[in-house]
């Protein structure tokens, strides 16, 4: 009996103690249209249209922090938002998802996250959990916004398009 109740206060404790999610949306978006010249391009006249698209549709969901990997490409596709909201892009490294992700899951408030095709569903599918995973992003999709929701009791991750904000 004592060991039983002992095991319960232990469980409790636990739970209380335990780090609660706090809820947020991380919006995860591959970098808007490139040049097709360079190691590190630029964005091209389509790219910075849909840059300054991105800023129009996240300027009201009270984003706190930008990530940006250090590409030309990923900076100025966040750069309107930045500039808007008068926040610092904050570089991380594409190659390091897990401390990103921790540091998504640990910060307050809503973020934007910007990467390249080959990371997006990546970073998105750490927070899918036993869902269907998102596949790779082809060369010429610019267009989706992973919409992840973190709360208290898991996580949802929606894939939209520019179009559905």
């Amino acid at each position: 009996m004592k060991s039983i109740f002992n095991l319960l206060i232990v469980s409790f404790l636990l739970l209380a103690c335990s780090p609660k999610q706090e809820p947020k949306t991380i919006y995860i978006v591959r970098h808007a249209e490139k040049q097709l010249v360079g190691d590190d391009p630029g964005l091209s006249v389509a790219g910075i249209a849909r840059s300054k698209k991105l800023g129009q549709i996240l300027e009201q969901k009270e984003i706190q922090h930008i990530f940006s990997t250090n590409t030309i490409r990923t900076k100025t596709t966040a750069r309107p938002l930045a500039d808007a909201r008068g926040l610092t892009i904050e570089i991380y490294d594409a190659k390091k998802h897990d401390d990103l992700v921790r540091e998504l899951r640990e910060r307050t408030g809503n973020i934007l996250v910007v990467g390249h095709s080959n990371t997006v569903n990546h970073l998105a599918n750490y927070f899918v959990g036993s869902g269907e995973k998102f596949s790779e992003l082809q060369d010429i999709e610019y267009d989706f916004i992973f919409e992840v929701s973190l709360k208290e009791d898991g996580s949802s991750v929606i894939r939209k398009v520019f179009k559905d904000f």
